[in-house]
């Protein structure tokens, strides 16, 4: 079981540095200020809208026997069967939330972006390191992720 969840966690932390980084930005910022920035208006936003997390039940639903029956009249009858019902959970306050983050970001002057992330090459030929003040985006502006949950973005060129 040990094995299984240190390769599961390897696998998604492979996969996550293939991801974009999507992130508010304000070119300048210190990284340790976007994150306080962020975590302020998160709490901000959980407090004016506040988690409604709600529970519905998907009934079951029964499938009855039916014939079903070949060109030359053999007929077989299939068996009905039931399609198990399941238990949803939502939160109908997310959106609302979440645009609330936003106008709150936006407020203190970040944008939304999406940096893609930067091919193999790049990344290989970047020196080691993280971004500690946000740079001003270009075109060719990509993003290295590091182990340790921090980011760099360079220039592929």
């Amino acid at each position: 079981m040990q094995r299984k969840t240190t390769l599961l966690v390897i696998a998604l932390a492979t996969v996550a540095g293939c991801a974009p980084l999507n992130t508010y930005y304000r070119a300048g910022v210190s990284v340790e200020r976007l994150n306080r920035d962020t975590t302020t208006c998160e709490v901000k936003a959980l407090r004016d809208v506040p988690a409604s997390v709600q529970v519905r039940r998907i009934p079951p639903e029964f499938v009855p026997a039916y014939k079903r029956c070949d060109s030359a009249g053999n007929c077989t009858i299939v068996p009905g069967y039931v399609i198990p019902g399941e238990t949803i959970t939502f939160d109908p306050n997310d959106g609302l939330r979440k645009r609330v983050e936003g106008q709150c970001m936006a407020d203190k002057g970040y944008a939304p972006v999406t940096i893609p992330p930067c091919p193999d090459h790049v990344a290989n030929a970047a020196p080691v390191g993280k971004t500690r003040t946000l740079p001003k985006l270009t075109p060719k502006s990509c993003v290295i992720r590091n182990r340790d949950g921090s980011f760099q973005i360079v220039s592929r060129g």
